[in-house]
């Protein structure tokens, strides 16, 4: 918990460019916790996805449903505790690995964006890379804030001598050098708790990552992160926004909405059980009215076990009639979101959208008329030895926290004590183990 004292949250040293490593993804949503074990291994530089230093194989998988969350937010710590034991020990026993240390997604805590500037003496004639690390690390100080913690500090471009727009400054000369740097923050709260769920586990975080921008890492194709792009990942019980531009993260944003409100919404308007409603939306949730919907029937469990109680049959066109306003509400968020900032108000990029709650036929249609942009789903590219389930929109961002190391230099790293990644076989057992030892 100590990268959280200073309102850091742990970053992730840059991995080597030639070196073969082992890491593991945690995802803990509101309705699902996932966990991924993934080997990346080097590639040579390739056509397509040109920013990716090394191809990644899934080799372990795991997942449970969520308990002890809401809206991303840790609220039982026992149960969330034991959500993500049971997937991470499901992704070791599948990789025959032992894990020890994951890279963490969030996407609570109103994950927002700000833009800071910091400038230095450069110590010698020209720029090193102790000059750029000085300067990300004043940046970074200059960011912290009462109550919020640090995500990402991502320059946006450097300056030397007053000369604005550099994007690579090392061996140019100059005596000041500055950086204008993007910063995503969420609440210092949210942040070590959920931390402290995983690290009950016996697990550290090696690097907290905002959810919506691992999910660009992982969906989008080159272009579109160069020409602009805005991620946004619907989950069940948060939508967040990472919009994308020169290949650069530069907004964050997010709200407490999501898909589970959509099941609410059905289970009070057609009176059944939220286990009844979520099983409705999956199978035949649309935004969309088509002509046959008034005579298409779906089947209603009844509200009880009572057996004189009989169910109800209800039409497809209603439940578009339920579940459509709902979604336009979260849209239409999004939109106001995105136009409220100027850097992410480009409408000519395209909207991805990522999450279980992106899943609804119809959405991109609706997404598109409702923001005024292109739009689509966005699924995981360029993962080998995924499960099927995995190559869908809801895994995004645990796929994308497998992407992420290979982004980790763009961002400033202090240097701390750092575990293996992983270690041995059979993780479960060892980590249970020293619980008992340390406990009794």
């Amino acid at each position: 918990m100590n990268a959280l004292g200073n309102g850091l949250t742990p970053k992730m040293k840059p991995i080597p460019a030639r070196r073969n490593l082992v890491v593991a993804a945690l995802d803990v949503g509101s309705s699902k916790v996932v966990c991924l074990i993934g080997r990346l291994r080097p590639h040579a530089p390739q056509q397509a996805l040109t920013r990716r230093s090394h191809a990644i194989e899934v080799i372990g998988f795991g997942h449970t449903l969520a308990r002890g969350t809401k809206a991303g937010t840790v609220v039982n710590l026992v149960q969330a505790e034991d959500a993500i034991r049971h997937a991470v020990d499901a992704a070791e026993r599948m990789a025959s690995v032992e894990i020890e240390s994951v890279v963490l997604s969030i996407s609570s805590g109103r994950p927002a964006s700000e833009l800071f500037a910091a400038e230095i003496d450069i110590l010698g004639s020209a720029v090193s890379e102790n000059d750029i690390a000085r300067v990300l690390a004043a940046g970074s100080r200059h960011s912290l804030r009462d109550g919020r913690a640090v995500l990402h500090s991502l320059p946006v471009g450097y300056s030397i001598d007053g000369e604005n727009g550099i994007r690579d400054p090392r061996g140019m000369l100059g005596s000041r050098f500055g950086v204008d740097m993007h910063v995503a923050t969420t609440d210092v709260g949210a942040a070590r708790n959920l931390m402290l769920a995983v690290e009950r586990c016996h697990l550290e975080v090696e690097a907290m990552a905002a959810s919506p921008y691992v999910a660009g890492l992982a969906v989008l194709a080159d272009d579109e992160a160069d020409l602009g792009a805005a991620v946004v990942d619907m989950g069940a019980g948060t939508t967040t926004i990472a919009a994308f531009q020169a290949g650069r993260l530069v907004h964050i944003d997010g709200f407490a909405l999501g898909g589970h409100h959509v099941t609410m919404d059905l289970a009070r308007g057609l009176n059944a059980r939220i286990s009844d409603a979520e099983r409705i939306k999956t199978l035949y949730g649309s935004v969309l009215g088509g002509g046959s919907d008034e005579r298409d029937m779906i089947t209603v469990p009844p509200l009880d076990d009572n057996d004189r109680e009989q169910a109800q049959f209800v039409s497809r066109a209603t439940l578009v009639s339920i579940i459509k306003p709902r979604v336009e509400e979260i849209l239409e968020m999004v939109r106001d979101r995105l136009a409220a900032c100027p850097i992410a108000a480009d409408r000519r990029g395209h909207v991805v959208l990522t999450g279980g709650a992106s899943q609804l036929n119809g959405l991109p249609e609706l997404a598109a008329r409702l923001i005024g942009r292109p739009a689509r789903l966005g699924r995981p590219l360029g993962i080998a030895g995924a499960p099927e389930v995995v190559k869908g929109p809801a895994f995004a961002v645990a796929a994308g926290l497998l992407v992420y190391p290979q982004a980790a230099h763009l961002e400033h790293f202090e240097a701390r004590h750092r575990r293996q990644v992983m270690t041995g076989t059979g993780g479960y057992f060892s980590r249970v183990g020293r619980w008992l030892r340390e406990s009794f």
